[in-house]
Order: C-alpha cells, then sequence, then structure tokens
C-alpha cells in the first residue's frame, strides 16, 4: 500500500505547478493534502478513482486537509473533537478495516512564538486524540507537523535554537509521541541520513542550497512496525514550498 502526504501551500497554486501529473503519476492508495487553502465549492477537483474528503477552515485562504483514497473508509471523520482546534480545517481521519488513516496540519508557532502556547494545547488534545483511536485499532497519521525533531533534521539548527518549528518546547512534543509508542518511519529507515528535508524557504534561495527542514512526517503505531516497506521524501517533487513524503506498507 502506498501511501503520500503533501503540504501543497495552496492547492489551486499547486494545480499550476503540476499538482495533477504528479498525482496521476504517483498512483498512490492514498493521498493526504495539507494546507489547501480553499472553501467549499472553490475548485473542483478530478482525480479518477478516488474518494474525496475535505475540510476547510473558517477563515478564508488558510490551512485546509485534503484526503483522497481509492478504497472508500468505514468512516471519516473531521477535526478532534475540540471546538478551539477544529475552527481551522486541520484534521481528517479516515478509518479502514485495520488501521486509521489521520492526514494533520499542525499549527505553526509563528514568529515571535506568538502562538506557541496554543500550539503547546494542540499538542496535548493531538496525542490524547491519537490514543484514544489508538485503544480501537492502529493509527497511521501524516502531514506537515511543523516541528523538526533532532538537529540532523535541518540545514541550520544552530541559528534556528530558538525558532518556531525547532523549540525545545516542540521537540519534546514529537519526542511524546515517540515515547508513546509511534514511530517515525523515515527515521526508521534512515536513522542517520543528513541533508535530506520536506520544507525550504521561499527567501535566500533556501531550496536550491537545499538549506532545509524536514517537518512533514509519516508517523505509525508500533503494531505496524512490522509492515513498513520503506519512506521517502520526494525532494524533486516542485509546485510548493514543501515536497511530498511517501510510506509503503505491506
Amino acid at each position: 500500500m502506498k501511501l503520500i502526504s503533501w503540504n501543497v501551500n495552496g492547492l489551486r497554486a499547486c494545480l499550476q505547478k503540476g499538482f495533477s501529473e504528479y498525482a496521476a503519476a504517483a498512483d498512490a492508495d492514498v493521498l493526504c493534502l495539507q494546507e489547501t487553502k480553499l472553501q467549499a465549492g472553490q475548485l473542483s477537483l478530478e482525480l479518477p478513482g478516488y474518494f474525496q474528503y475535505w475540510n476547510y477552515a473558517e477563515k478564508k485562504g488558510y490551512s485546509g486537509t485534503a484526503l483522497f483514497t481509492r478504497q472508500e473508509p468505514q468512516n471519516v471523520t473531521y477535526g478532534m473533537g475540540v471546538e478551539e482546534h477544529d475552527r481551522e480545517g486541520r484534521m481528517i481521519t479516515a478509518e479502514y478495516e485495520e488501521f486509521y488513516i489521520v492526514t494533520v496540519y499542525t499549527p505553526n508557532s509563528q514568529r515571535e512564538l506568538t502562538r506557541l502556547e496554543y500550539r503547546m494545547r494542540w499538542e496535548e488534545d493531538f496525542l490524547k486524540y491519537l490514543k484514544g483511536l489508538e485503544e480501537k485499532k492502529p493509527v497511521i497519521f501524516c502531514g506537515d507537523l511543523n516541528v523538526a525533531h533532532r538537529e540532523i533534521d535541518l540545514k541550520n539548527p544552530q541559528s534556528n535554537r530558538h525558532s518556531a518549528g525547532f523549540t525545545d518546547d516542540e521537540r519534546r512534543c514529537f519526542g511524546r509521541l515517540l515515547e508513546n509508542g509511534f514511530v517515525d518511519t523515515f527515521r526508521y529507515f534512515y536513522p542517520d541520513v543528513t541533508g535530506v528535508y520536506s520544507w525550504w524557504s521561499y527567501m535566500y534561495h533556501a531550496r536550491e542550497n537545499n538549506a532545509g527542514w524536514r517537518i512533514d512526517y509519516f508517523l505509525v503505531s508500533e503494531a505496524l512496525r512490522d509492515r513498513l516497506v520503506d519512506a521517502e521524501i520526494h525532494t524533486e517533487v516542485r509546485g510548493s514550498d514543501h515536497c511530498p513524503v511517501e510510506l509503503r506498507i505491506r
């Protein structure tokens, strides 16, 4: 089974940069998107063979997630059931026979860390939500988690020591996911690989210089560890300031 996650940073813009061609060539069983920046009715996407599920933010042109799947899920829910978090279209959960798949766009702590306090509440509630799902069946979750966990997950760790996405608090929250039995699939296969990132700033020729961050992930419940086949980060794919990440499971 092939799963792909991509923060498209505006799906309408990404469509002008080859999204449809990429989606057709990738031929994923499940394709998860973040930061679609859409409202209901603004886009009719032709994606033959896929069931489509969308979660829109109340704020126009902001956030938003989507999940496209060849196999119709048993059930689909939107958000985590916490009103404070569910206004921004950041989560979709699809239930299948053997596991859940969650696409998530974690809130950014913002410059000057103005949203870090809110982000910490999100992290606590998100982990609680995942563990609640796990009581029923294993979980696969993916998306832009807006954190680089280790120093090897970004090009310039020292100068970003207190930047949003690399604070001690955010990194500690990611570590808590691992402590609670979730597996960072890319690091499972490539524990010490450096220089492989999933996001680059549009400024300072960051992508050309590969001055990036690995902030897009697939994590899975420990119960799925033996089913992992490979994880990839498709740095060659353009169309957004993020690139797609992939997980294959048996």
